[in-house]
């Protein structure tokens, strides 16, 4: 089964784990912008950033392991706290846009709730909406329920496309409020804060469509095979193929096909005509 791995910080990922992705059946990798590990101290170190991940990672995943691999650029809400360090970096982020491998902004949100995090969340949607890009939002780590409220009270108040917007990070706490969107809405899994059979009532109450599954896959304890494990645990339990495939494949495949940049969705589509025409053709 094909499977795309929509939030996998690979900056933080050895080339073995690439391998292990890929021979799980991980073919395609969207990596948001995130924490480095250290705060940076110039704007210029997120276009350093943001250079790395857009070319050294890409050409690391298909040297390594024949992967796509994809971006979303922003300031993190985790460094979103210095409002001058953020009016600079979210005044170049429009050149990225145009960037082959960007296929949206994000992760933006809220880290502890701030009113820096807020004027830096808020630039950006605007950013993303202008651009007419999709948007990874998070959702902070404390007080996630508070911090759900807050982030659906902005997006309906800009008046922003939900249907661009995936809404990470969700816990059984926060399902009543982003479900009531027409935003997508994404499930991180994490050792030790949310695993699959958690996730799975969730899917069981408030439906598949629209609903993402992805890895953490960063600095600190985080699981890369997460996603196939994901599909092995759903199948165990009893889940149609069908279903599963939707959830990890079909879901962010639809949802990242909204970026022009995203040729991914493409060259499967030309599989697909290709192996449909071969049927048709041997079934004559």
């Amino acid at each position: 089964m094909r499977l795309i791995d929509s939030h996998a910080h690979m900056t933080s990922r050895t080339t073995s784990d690439y391998r292990e992705m890929r021979r799980s059946g991980i073919e395609c990798v969207i990596e948001p912008s995130f924490w480095s590990g250290s705060d940076k101290m110039y704007p210029e170190s997120f276009f350093d950033y943001f250079e790395h991940i857009i070319d050294f990672e890409t050409e690391r995943a298909e040297r390594i392991a024949g992967m796509d691999h994809y971006v979303t650029v922003s300031i993190n809400p985790k460094e979103a706290v210095d409002r001058e360090m953020s009016e600079a970096v979210i005044d170049r982020l429009p050149e990225y846009l145009e960037r082959d491998r960007v296929v949206g902004v994000g992760e933006i949100g809220f880290n502890l709730q701030t009113d820096e995090e807020e004027w830096a969340f808020r630039e950006q949607l605007r950013l993303a909406e202008e651009h007419e890009q999709p948007v990874i939002i998070h959702l902070p780590h404390t007080e996630k329920p508070k911090g759900a409220v807050r982030t659906v009270d902005i997006i309906e108040e800009m008046d922003v496309t939900q249907e661009r917007i995936i809404i990470d990070h969700n816990e059984p706490g926060t399902m009543e409020t982003t479900a009531a969107t027409d935003c997508w809405l994404g499930f991180t899994l994490y050792p030790g804060k949310i695993s699959i059979e958690e996730v799975m009532p969730l899917l069981e109450e408030y439906g598949t469509d629209k609903r993402i599954i992805n890895s953490s896959a960063d600095w600190d304890d985080s699981n890369p095979l997460a996603v196939p494990e994901a599909r092995d645990a759903m199948i165990d339990a009893g889940w149609e193929r069908d279903t599963v495939r939707k959830l990890l494949f079909e879901n962010p495949m639809e949802f990242f096909s909204q970026s022009p940049n995203f040729d991914y969705a493409r060259t499967v589509a030309a599989e697909s005509s290709a192996n449909e025409t071969v049927t048709t053709t041997e079934g004559q």
